[in-house]
């Protein structure tokens, strides 16, 4: 295995064996106890997408780029490019409605398989007042139910039964389909790509961690303009992305 600190900002392979600091060379259960004690005093080491424990380190299950962040305990993931989404719960995403069964929805969110939304879920939503959700309707909604053994669920609605900018998407608009790294980028706070978007003209913008953007501006010009550069950003610099920005502003 190789010290995790030591390929930060590296391609990691799946299989690699990434050493913890402090535990080189040592068992399973002294590992633990030292990450206990001493290692991580402000909380524990978290251990992100791509990655799994084991023994005296992590080992790598994607391939990518190791991230680090120092705050807390620490925590590592792999970044990487992944196309196929996989529900986690707590995830907000875009999903298309594919068929009504009953008092549930079923909805294409881009994994293995569907996921289910009740017809309650949605806020003011009674056995009286449905909501009026057609197939083929886009709905941004959040997993309270994710996990390999078990049909993913989603709701619209939060812990205290409000909508929280969740539920029907408008119909028009334009539904694209981007990589997961992209997403998380663009879900940064204070994300640069968004702000010099926003001054380039106004428009609505939805974004699912499951890899789809919805996005509407005044005019299909406009809208088609703002998804083209969002699925340039990938490739671009920030230079580049700049340049291209400023051609199209007219600066």
């Amino acid at each position: 295995g190789t010290a995790a600190e030591a390929l930060v900002g590296q391609v990691v392979l799946p299989g690699d064996l990434l050493l913890l600091p402090g535990h080189y060379d040592e068992d399973a259960e002294s590992e633990r106890l030292r990450l206990s004690a001493g290692a991580t005093p402000q909380g524990r080491l978290l251990c992100g997408p791509g990655l799994r424990r084991s023994g005296a380190g992590l080992l790598v299950t994607k391939c990518g780029l190791l991230r680090h962040r120092p705050a807390g305990g620490g925590a590592y993931w792999v970044d990487s490019q992944q196309k196929r989404y996989v529900p986690v719960k707590g995830d907000h995403v875009i999903g298309i409605v594919t068929a009504k069964a009953g008092d549930v929805f079923r909805l294409d969110v881009g994994g293995s398989e569907p996921a289910s939304l009740s017809y309650l879920a949605f806020e003011g939503a009674t056995k009286r007042n449905r909501p009026n959700v057609q197939v083929g309707d886009l709905i941004y909604g959040q997993f309270v139910v994710a996990n390999k053994d078990m049909e993913p669920e989603m709701v619209c609605i939060d812990s205290s039964g409000k909508s929280s900018g969740m539920g029907i998407i408008g119909q028009d608009g334009f539904l694209f389909k981007v990589s997961l790294g992209l997403i998380r980028k663009l879900l940064a706070p204070k994300c640069e790509i968004i702000q010099e978007l926003s001054q380039l003209y106004p428009f609505e913008l939805v974004l699912g961690m499951n890899g789809r953007i919805w996005v509407k501006a005044k005019t299909i010009q406009q809208t088609l303009i703002i998804v083209n550069i969002l699925e340039a950003c990938e490739y671009m610099t920030a230079e580049q992305r700049k340049q291209a920005l400023a051609k199209l502003s007219g600066n």
